[in-house]
């Protein structure tokens, strides 16, 4: 079911999928992606959960927020959406930059959370040649460069060897991507360059911990693992065969991983 609501006039979009019981599942997409990213995923997931995809303010349905830009505004959607829906806790499972609102949400709202995931996203902030690289970015963007940066970005997040098998895929990537305004994607890089490290927020956290990468990843190491002190209740799951997209590259397997974590820590 497609939903919206309104904080401070401005729209919030989301779908409601699956039956209402005690776990619901909040996904939260990546940079240059929306609601519909996760749209067979979710589709899937939703079969034994319930689902809540959303999209963030300046993407997809929902209106961007004013400045300043922070992943603690992009927060404050989810809990704004989870209050409507009378939801005492969720599972967040935050995708790339979905991880760092997760992450936001657990710092300022540990209290509304079930459980805790990252799905190829980092708990550290952007070092100095990253923030570089935004900024850079942001340059293009202002010369009129946002469809050409949508188009290299589309397929940079599959694995070399996955590019060609996934072409359609590839193609609904970049569509989703040219329909984001330049203001808001310029918005999203700022939030990433900006944003705190939350590396201890990971390290005392008291709810269950599930963090997904993938061994062939574009943008984050695989060794980002041996850098992360996770807590005392914490699963990493490993794709073997994906880039930065697994809910699409390893579909079954990314499946397996949540719905088991949901059964086994939920």
């Amino acid at each position: 079911m497609k939903k919206q609501i309104y904080k401070n006039n401005k729209n919030i979009f989301y779908k409601d999928e699956g039956k209402k019981n005690d776990s619901t599942i909040i996904l939260i997409h990546g940079f240059l992606e929306t609601s519909d990213t996760w749209t067979d995923f979710s589709k899937e997931l939703s079969k034994k959960n319930r689902v809540i995809s959303i999209d963030l303010p300046g993407h997809g349905n929902s209106d961007l927020h004013e400045e300043p830009y922070t992943m603690c505004k992009y927060a404050e959607a989810i809990k704004y959406i989870i209050d409507e829906e009378e939801t005492e806790k969720a599972f967040i499972i935050g995708h790339s930059m979905g991880g760092y609102v997760a992450l936001a949400f657990a710092d300022n709202y540990p209290d509304r959370l079930s459980g805790l995931c990252l799905f190829h996203s980092t708990p550290f902030a952007d070092g100095d040649e990253k923030r570089a690289a935004r900024t850079e970015m942001i340059k293009q963007i202002e010369n009129g460069e946002l469809n050409n940066i949508c188009s290299v970005h589309s397929k940079a997040v599959y694995s070399n060897e996955n590019k060609s098998i996934f072409a359609k895929e590839i193609a609904y990537g970049e569509k989703i991507a040219k329909s984001l305004s330049p203001e808001s994607v310029i918005a999203s890089l700022l939030t990433m360059k900006n944003r705190d490290d939350r590396s201890h927020i990971v390290e005392i956290s008291d709810v269950p911990f599930l963090y997904i990468i993938g061994k062939k990843d574009n943008f984050i190491p695989f060794d980002v693992i041996n850098e992360i002190d996770f807590p005392e209740d914490y699963l990493v799951a490993v794709l073997d065969n994906s880039g930065h997209m697994g809910m699409v590259e390893e579909k079954e397997k990314s499946l397996k991983y949540i719905n088991d974590f949901c059964e086994n820590y939920l």
